[in-house]
């Protein structure tokens, strides 16, 4: 079995996650600050020193960055990077500023942009956390810094990461896959449409980084 630890799983489970990671083949270890929703390792994105360093064939991180302050970013990526295998890879969400501040410059600032699982979102929702779940006292929902395709890219590439590819997505969000070492960008491509494959209404991708 290859390890996939879920970062910042909150309450979601196996079958909440991409296709790629439901073939069988995966062992789920879900990590997260917030105990109450019953992780199997309760700990903070900044301080990740509880599991060994190359240890997990993957690390799926959805919507967790942004919830850090910018100047924590570098320390939470290199995390990451640390305790995957040379051969394994990082899938990461997170919202995307551009769109975003497209949407605002266009008046959309309180009304709905789109409809998620958690009801809907707008702008403000986007940039400072899910109001609503705020509001009921789930402080961690809190967002706390942005990114672009570029900014999120130069991250990963700054803590360590040799292959990045990020894709946006109609849903205001970015999509990316990085790997510790050097691989193609036919294996980036694999890896992309793997977890979040063209059905997710993506609208363009970027590649970054060295390859194999």
């Amino acid at each position: 079995m290859k390890t996939l630890l879920h970062v910042g799983c909150g309450g979601s489970r196996m079958a909440d996650l991409p296709f790629y990671m439901r073939d069988g083949e995966w062992d789920e270890v879900r990590y997260d600050i917030d105990a109450s929703v019953l992780p199997d390792i309760v700990g903070s994105l900044q301080d990740m020193s509880i599991i060994d360093d190359g240890s997990v064939d993957s690390l799926f991180s959805k919507h967790n960055i942004e919830h850090v302050s910018s100047f924590e970013v570098d320390t939470v990526l290199r995390q990451f990077h640390r305790v995957l295998r040379a051969n394994g890879f990082a899938a990461i969400m997170c919202p995307d500023i551009v769109s975003v501040a497209r949407a605002i410059v266009e008046g959309n600032i309180t009304n709905q942009l789109y409809h998620s699982p958690a009801g809907p979102i707008s702008a403000i929702d986007i940039l400072y956390g899910l109001q609503w779940a705020i509001a009921s006292g789930n402080v961690y929902m809190a967002h706390k810094t942005a990114f672009s395709a570029e900014t999120l890219s130069a991250s990963l590439m700054s803590a360590g990461f040799a292959g990045v590819v990020v894709a946006r997505d109609i849903y205001f969000g970015l999509h990316s896959i990085a790997t510790p070492t050097p691989v193609s960008s036919d294996r980036l491509a694999v890896l992309l449409d793997g977890f979040f494959p063209p059905s997710a209404q993506r609208i363009g991708v970027l590649r970054f980084g060295c390859y194999a």
